[in-house]
């Protein structure tokens, strides 16, 4: 495979993995419990509005360099390497705990999406995905400030 092969093909794991990690962030939102509900209620509906664009942005980014993003959920799941979580109770602890490992993941993939981008000579790519890192960092450091 080339490097425009190879990005588009980590492209569809990063959308497999974000549709894994609003379904997630909805999970999170309708079943949390415990300290914080509120305010963790509420945050959780703001991250999954930004994952959803942040899934469309990447879909639409995968269409315009002439392919097709992934679209089903048989798909998501086979690419995705987030897990998915059960539909049951969790404390506000645990919540933004599991958040965290999935936010640093994204943070991650999209910053070797980046260095994949730049060897693809896709500099529009790279520059999507460095915002991307940089909402997953501050998000990161903000749950990290709600722990204290």
């Amino acid at each position: 495979m080339n490097n425009k092969e190879n990005l588009l093909k980590d492209l569809n794991v990063y959308l497999a993995n974000l549709n894994v990690l609003n379904i997630k962030l909805h999970n999170y939102h309708w079943n949390v419990k415990g300290p914080g509900f509120f305010q963790l209620h509420e945050q959780f509906e703001v991250l999954y509005n930004q994952a959803f664009s942040e899934l469309d942005e990447v879909a639409e980014r995968i269409l315009a360099l002439g392919s097709h993003p992934a679209s089903s959920m048989k798909e998501y799941l086979e690419l995705a390497t987030l897990k998915e979580r059960a539909s049951e109770a969790i404390n506000s602890l645990d919540s933004i705990n599991e958040v965290k490992k999935d936010f640093q993941v994204m943070k991650d993939h999209a910053l070797s999406l980046i260095e994949a981008s730049e060897n693809a000579k896709d500099p529009v790519t790279a520059d999507m995905f460095t915002g991307f890192a940089a909402n997953y960092e501050k998000a990161l450091w903000m749950l990290n400030a709600y722990l204290g």
